[in-house]
C-alpha cells in the first residue's frame, strides 16, 4: 500500500516490533471501500492476528475471533473509558468556564460497575417484551416501504428501505420527529467520518449531536409523553435524580447507535441475497429459515469496529501492548477468522457453530440485539414476499464507507 490518501503515519513506537506492523487504515483503506469483508479477510490472511497500524495516530487491531472475545470480554485490562479518569478530570479543568457539556456516550463508555447503573436505565425499554409489542408496526412500516417502490423495478435500496426503516422506528421509540430523519442522519454520518479519533473533533461532533436533541430532551422534562427520552428522564441513577447532562449522555449514544447500525445489517444481507438468487428461493418457500438467514448473516457480514485502551502493561496476541494503548476489536475479523469458522466466506444455514459475536460479548453486548433482530427477521420476511426475484445493478456501483462501521452507502437493485 503506498499510503497515498490515507491518514498520515504515527512513529512507531519503541514497543512495537516490526513484525507487529501492518499498514491500515480503518477509515480510508481502498480495499476497504471497495469491498470490505473480502478486504478484511485478505488481513486475516496477512496480517497477525493483533497488529499495530500506524495510521489514524497509530493504534493496535485485533482481528481474530480469540483476540476479539478476549478483548471485548475483559474490561478489566480493556477499558472502555477512552482515558484514565484522572485524565478526563484535568482534561474537563482545561475548559473554560460555561463550556457546553461534553456527552460522555454513557454507559458504554463506563466500565462496570458504573457501566452496570446507567445500563440498568435501558433494560427494560429495550427487553424482549418491550420489542415485540412493536412487530406490527415494524412490520407496517417495512410493508409500506417496499411497496412505495415495487412497481419502480429498481431502488436504492438503502435510500428507500434500509434506513427509513431502522431510523423512523428509534425516532418513534425516541419521541423525535421523523421528518428530521436527513437531517439526523448528517450528523451521524459526520460523526463516523474520517478525523473522528481525534478527541477534540469527536467531542465536537457529539456536542453538535446534543445541540440538536436539546429542545426535544428539555420538552420531555416539562412534558412527558409515553417515549424513551420522557421515561429516561423519570429514572433515578444511584438514587439521585436524572440530570440534563446524563441526558444528554445517553440521548447522544442512543441517537448514533439507532441511526446508523442497523442500516449495515440490512445492506449487506440484501447485497448478499441480490447475489443469490438460490437463497431468495429457498427463503420464499420456506420463511421458517428466516430467523436462522438473520443469523448467519450477522455472522458473515459483521460490521463494527469498537474501541478499548489497555490499562496496564501486558503480553497480548504476542507482543507488548503498554499502558493506554488504543485496541480496535474488528467483529468482522471474528466473523470471517478461518481459524474458528470452516469456510467463514460461505453463507451456510445449516452451520452447526452459530454462536456469532456481532453484537459483541461481555458487559457492552448490544442492548439493542433484541430490536436488531425483531427488524431484521421482519423486514426479510416482508421483502421477499412483496417484491419478486431481485439482483444487484449491474449500471450502478454499491458504495461503501469504512471506519467504526462498514457501511453500505447505496445499493442499486433491480427486479422484473
Amino acid at each position: 500500500m503506498n499510503g497515498v490518501g490515507l491518514s498520515p503515519p504515527a512513529p512507531q513506537p519503541g514497543h512495537v516490533p516490526d513484525a507487529a506492523v501492518y499498514d491500515f487504515d480503518m477509515f480510508l483503506d481502498p480495499g476497504l471501500l471497495k469491498d470490505p469483508h473480502e478486504r478484511v479477510r485478505q488481513i486475516l490472511g496477512e496480517a497477525p492476528p493483533v497488529f499495530w497500524t500506524p495510521r489514524n495516530h497509530g493504534h493496535w487491531v485485533a482481528m481474530s475471533h480469540d483476540a476479539v472475545f478476549e478483548v471485548a470480554r475483559d474490561w478489566q485490562r480493556f477499558s472502555s473509558e477512552s482515558a484514565p479518569r484522572e485524565h478526563q478530570a484535568a482534561m474537563l479543568r482545561m475548559l473554560p468556564p460555561g463550556a457546553p457539556h461534553v456527552p460522555r456516550v454513557r454507559p458504554i463508555s463506563l466500565d462496570p460497575p458504573d457501566h452496570g447503573k446507567y445500563r440498568a436505565a435501558l433494560a427494560a425499554a429495550f427487553g424482549p417484551k418491550a420489542i415485540k409489542a412493536r412487530t406490527e408496526e415494524i412490520r407496517a412500516l417495512a410493508a409500506r416501504l417496499i411497496e412505495a417502490v415495487a412497481d419502480q423495478r429498481r431502488c436504492d435500496f438503502v435510500a428507500a428501505v434500509a434506513e427509513p426503516l431502522p431510523v423512523l422506528v428509534f425516532l418513534r421509540m425516541m419521541g423525535l420527529p421523523g421528518e428530521r430523519l436527513a437531517d439526523f442522519r448528517v450528523l451521524v454520518h459526520k460523526l463516523l467520518a474520517p478525523g473522528v479519533l481525534d478527541p477534540m473533533e469527536s467531542a465536537r461532533r457529539m456536542r453538535n449531536i446534543a445541540d440538536a436533541l436539546g429542545e426535544a430532551i428539555r420538552a420531555r422534562r416539562d412534558d412527558p409523553r409515553d417515549d424513551l427520552i420522557s421515561l429516561l428522564w423519570a429514572t433515578e441513577i444511584d438514587g439521585e435524580p436524572m440530570t440534563m447532562e446524563i441526558m444528554e449522555d445517553f440521548c447522544v449514544l442512543l441517537f448514533i447507535a439507532g441511526l446508523d447500525t442497523v442500516i449495515n445489517a440490512i445492506g449487506h444481507a440484501v447485497r448478499h441475497m441480490a447475489a443469490d438468487p438460490d437463497l431468495q428461493a429457498r427463503l420464499r418457500a420456506d420463511p421458517s429459515l428466516i430467523p436462522e438467514a438473520v443469523e448467519e448473516m450477522l455472522r458473515r457480514y459483521s460490521f463494527v469496529t469498537l474501541v478499548r485502551r489497555a490499562t496496564e502493561d501486558m503480553e497480548f496476541g504476542g507482543w507488548l501492548l503498554k499502558r493506554n494503548d488504543r485496541v480496535m476489536f474488528s467483529l468482522a475479523g471474528a466473523g470471517l477468522d478461518p481459524g474458528h469458522w470452516n469456510t467463514p466466506e460461505a453463507f451456510d444455514l445449516t452451520r452447526d457453530d452459530k454462536a456469532h459475536i456481532a453484537f459483541g460479548a461481555g458487559v457492552h453486548r448490544c442492548l439493542g440485539s433484541h430490536l436488531a433482530r425483531l427488524e431484521l427477521q421482519v423486514l426479510y420476511a416482508e421483502l421477499l414476499q412483496r417484491l419478486p426475484a431481485f439482483r444487484l445493478d449491474p449500471e450502478q456501483p454499491i458504495g461503501f464507507r469504512g471506519g467504526n462501521v462498514l457501511a453500505v452507502e447505496t445499493l442499486p437493485i433491480r427486479w422484473d
